[in-house]
């Protein structure tokens, strides 16, 4: 492998039954992650996990918290700072209720996964050490879905503070992907007085680690990225600290990066618009994919 770039190995077979015509795309569904960032005197550094290699999808992969949509954070209004719905669903490129629920999930996802809370009492306050018992049996309801996002801030007496968090990037699953996603991809700044801990079943490993070094060591084979992860690393490098990546966000085209296949001298072609390095030549009599040199 010449990166750590990596793809189901299915992918072949499906690519090659949607460019006949054959494969039905399946729906994506919702989902958030966040780029969680902090400042260290040797500049910004990300907060990534590293998937179980049990993991059916993407197994010892890194990635950043994250995960689908709940249901429920359309259907009740939810406490609520920082930018408007209306606001939000300009930005996002929903409407107001998928622009509410998308941006729970990214909270809510990173308080699951990683332990931290983009909320607080106060529309200028975030909330501490959120590490104690009675904080943690919270987290664990909203994990197993007993407890909705809007419920778990109501008991609190907090709201959410979607100003801490800045829209980054969208991409969409391959339509040949047999589990589909339609993530936004945002970045925050750890708030002060609460740290990050692998409060995730579905990761072995978590790491601070600078984006540059994050992206030689895939470009060295020795960490496995999906696409998306890797492409936003690259994308982090250039900011000198978390502010000025978060005041980058506004300009940031949120126009959905999707990936495209098509047949070209016995070959299917896959790629994604604007991200060359990861274009793919997948031979048409082989079930195994792999880069033209």
């Amino acid at each position: 492998m010449a990166d750590g770039q990596w793809y189901p190995p299915e992918w072949p077979d499906r690519i090659r039954a949607h460019a006949e015509g054959t494969l039905v795309p399946v729906v994506p569904k919702r989902a958030a992650t966040v780029l969680l960032l902090k400042d260290t005197p040797d500049g910004p550094v990300v907060h990534m996990l590293r998937r179980r290699a049990s993991m059916a999808f993407a197994g010892g992969a890194y990635a950043y918290p994250g995960g689908g949509v709940d249901p429920r954070d359309d259907d009740h209004q939810v406490r609520w700072a920082g930018p408007t719905r209306a606001w939000w669903a300009e930005r996002l490129g929903v409407d107001e209720a998928g622009a509410q629920a998308i941006v729970c999930a990214a909270v809510r996802e990173t308080y699951e996964e990683a332990g931290v809370l983009l909320a607080g009492p106060a529309p200028d306050a975030v909330v501490g050490d959120t590490t104690g018992d009675d904080w943690e049996a919270d987290r664990a309801a909203l994990v197993a879905r007993e407890l909705s996002f809007a419920e778990f801030l109501d008991r609190r007496g907090l709201v959410l503070r979607s100003d801490l968090l800045g829209a980054w990037t969208r991409w969409i699953t391959p339509e040949f992907e047999s589990r589909r996603y339609d993530t936004w991809f945002f970045v925050a700044a750890l708030p002060t007085g609460q740290r990050t801990r692998n409060a995730s079943t579905e990761a072995d490993r978590t790491v601070w680690i600078r984006p540059a070094e994050a992206a030689a060591g895939y470009d060295r084979g020795e960490l496995l990225m999906m696409p998306p992860t890797i492409a936003t690393l690259r994308q982090l490098v250039p900011y000198s600290t978390a502010a000025e990546t978060l005041a980058a966000a506004p300009a940031r085209d949120m126009t959905p990066v999707l990936a495209r296949a098509r047949l070209t001298d016995g070959a299917i072609v896959l790629s994604w618009p604007g991200h060359d390095e990861f274009t793919k030549y997948i031979p048409t009599d082989l079930t195994s994919g792999g880069t033209r040199p």
